[in-house]
């Protein structure tokens, strides 16, 4: 969980495939004493709905919760030194930020309206919380457990 760093960019593959890449700034849970807590840049790459998810609703700055695995792969870059890269390959991406965090309302189609719950009762409510706002169930039937 952290903050993006730039804003993604969609592309696609030859095959068109939707994939985007990007970095999370990652705040370390501890600080040294007398110094500001560091964090860690995460390379992260989606693909298909993920990619098109994340370039669609988030921006620079914004929160999100990854979800994944990790992945390395080596190559040679462009003076024939070998490389190795590290990232995160998503599986899940969430919000993490409220609204206001993140600028506002969401340009996106509402979803469908859920069906009411079959039986909807409402909540007890006790004003108290003294004892006698709650019975004793007595029973003989064992525990599950």
């Amino acid at each position: 969980m952290g903050r993006l760093v730039a804003d993604p960019e969609l592309r696609h593959t030859a095959s068109d495939i939707a994939v985007t890449s990007f970095r999370v700034a990652v705040d370390r849970n501890f600080a040294r004493q007398g110094e500001e807590r560091q964090a860690d840049f995460i390379d992260v790459v989606a693909w298909r709905s993920t990619a098109e998810f994340v370039c669609r609703y988030f921006t620079k700055g914004s929160m999100i919760a990854v979800n994944g695995s990790i992945q390395t792969r080596s190559y040679e870059d462009r003076q024939g030194n070998k490389r190795t890269a590290v990232e995160i390959v998503a599986d899940n991406v969430s919000f993490c930020g409220s609204k206001r965090e993140s600028g506002g309302s969401y340009d996106r189609a509402p979803l469908p309206q859920e069906a009411p719950p079959a039986q909807s009762l409402p909540a007890p409510a006790y004003s108290s919380g003294a004892s006698e706002d709650f019975e004793e169930i007595l029973t003989d039937d064992d525990l599950p457990f």
